[in-house]
């Protein structure tokens, strides 16, 4: 992976070549799993408001929610729950087609037309993924804030108003924790392309094997995400 990880980035220079293949993953990527994202969002931000809220309102803190939200969301559970849910749906179909091409000797045909595997199928992706999941993630830290808000204005064990939610929003978040983790949701997309990739090329078997290699992709991506998620965060402290 690491060697896998290496060719792509010493094959950056090569994308403008393949515009076309990264604007069919950027589509697949993005705007296929916005409505995933949202729902997604939207209630993750409400689960937050509903859990924190009546606590913090017992203590005569019920302004602060706004600010726990804003910050859960936008360092932490935006980031991770995205790239997981990325994982699963992108990740898994990089490994299939891929290992699908490996296993039907295809990726054999393209060397044999001088035709580098990486430039062709593994760039495109890398570049798609490393451009839209951190676009999703800012989409999904602002419908998760707005979720956040909505639950703490209907609820009546919280009952706070828009005004004070994101009031005390502003005051609490700044720039430099959406950058976190935004930052974060590039080096799980850096992870998520080369893990996938990486097992979709490496691919025996036949249709088992291609199960096999979907398998492993998803839940290699989801350990490592989790893994490099505490290293980066104590490194963002």
């Amino acid at each position: 992976m690491v060697v896998l990880f290496w060719r792509t980035v010493r094959a950056l220079p090569f994308a403008p070549r393949q515009r076309q293949k990264i604007f069919e993953q950027l589509f697949d990527i993005g705007n296929a799993s916005l409505l995933m994202v949202c729902v997604l969002s939207f209630f993750i931000g409400g689960v937050i408001a509903l859990l924190t809220g009546p606590v913090l309102v017992e203590r005569g803190l019920s302004d602060s929610v706004g600010g726990l939200v804003g910050i859960a969301m936008c360092k932490e559970l935006s980031p991770v729950m995205m790239s997981i849910l990325i994982a699963g749906r992108i990740g898994s179909a990089m490994a299939a087609e891929i290992g699908s091409m490996s296993v039907y000797q295809e990726i054999d045909a393209l060397r044999t037309m001088n035709i580098n595997p990486v430039h062709y199928l593994v760039l495109p992706r890398f570049v798609a993924i490393a451009i839209a999941l951190p676009l999703l993630v800012i989409f999904s830290i602002l419908v998760g804030w707005g979720g956040g808000a909505l639950v703490s204005a209907f609820n009546h064990k919280i009952d706070l108003s828009f005004e004070s939610f994101f009031e005390n929003l502003k005051m609490i978040v700044e720039f430099g924790d959406v950058a976190n983790g935004i930052l974060k949701s590039l080096a799980f997309a850096i992870v998520i392309a080369i893990v996938s990739c990486h097992q979709g090329l490496v691919t025996i078997g036949g249709p088992r094997g291609i199960g096999r290699s979907v398998t492993k992709a998803v839940v290699n991506c989801i350990v490592m995400i989790v893994i490099l998620d505490y290293f980066l965060t104590r490194l963002m402290l």
